[in-house]
């Protein structure tokens, strides 16, 4: 994969996310990351290239716009297990707020940043791991709260859709998913930390973002 090859020049040195469990007798259970909206735009026309590597497209040498963001994390059940074979899809709008949709890059492509991938999919091994390198999401139209749009299935089957936002972001607070996505302690749990990465000469950021799913296709 593009992804590891580039990742060589520099190591992920991104801090672990906190897990919140919950109070009382079943204090070692972790509670589920919220479930939030698609959206309108999950991409109706999926690229050719499709991998984790969403600022290079296909063998081009240009990268996007934006600020390079190495996302990572896990998906954990809630009792704490790695969950194996689960493929992780994210998509969200370019550095000019352009998704890779019809409705919308086929009225801004004057605006449409061409090299970025705007979609991509990894499948966790093992250790129920995933990792991407995209950019720093920026707000977008109706929607003040920067996001990456994050779904995950397993055995072809979906069994969660939601949103990575940035802890901190001023947007958060007048975003309409944001509010719903219910009380403090849940809305914490869909908030990440994108902090500069440790030696990086080109500024790049990292971002550790655990998944806590309700459900798996074995609960169905």
């Amino acid at each position: 994969m593009k992804y590891a090859h580039l990742n060589r020049r520099s190591a992920i040195a991104a801090g672990g996310m906190a897990l919140f469990s919950t109070p009382g007798l079943f204090a070692e259970e972790l509670l589920a990351t919220p479930r939030l909206t698609e959206g309108p735009f999950f991409p109706d026309r999926l690229p050719l290239d499709q991998d984790n590597d969403l600022i290079i497209v296909n063998d081009n040498t240009t990268p996007a716009v934006g600020e390079i963001t190495h996302l990572t994390g896990r998906i954990l059940t809630k009792s704490g297990s790695e969950v194996q074979n689960a493929t992780v899809e994210i998509w969200q709008c370019d550095a000019n707020a352009v998704y890779l949709h019809s409705r919308d890059s086929d009225r801004k492509k004057q605006q449409q940043d061409q090299n970025f991938q705007g979609y991509g999919k990894f499948e966790t091994a093992s250790d129920g791991g995933y990792r991407f390198r995209t950019i720093k999401p920026v707000p977008y139209p109706g929607r003040p709260a920067p996001h990456i749009h994050i779904k995950v299935s397993q055995n072809g089957h979906e069994v969660l859709t939601t949103q990575l936002m940035i802890r901190g972001h001023e947007g958060n607070a007048r975003d309409g998913v944001f509010r719903r996505a219910g009380d403090v302690a849940e809305r914490e749990r869909i908030l990440g930390d994108f902090k500069p990465l440790p030696d990086s000469k080109i500024g790049e950021l990292a971002c550790h973002f655990d998944i806590v799913l309700g459900r798996t296709p074995a609960d169905r």
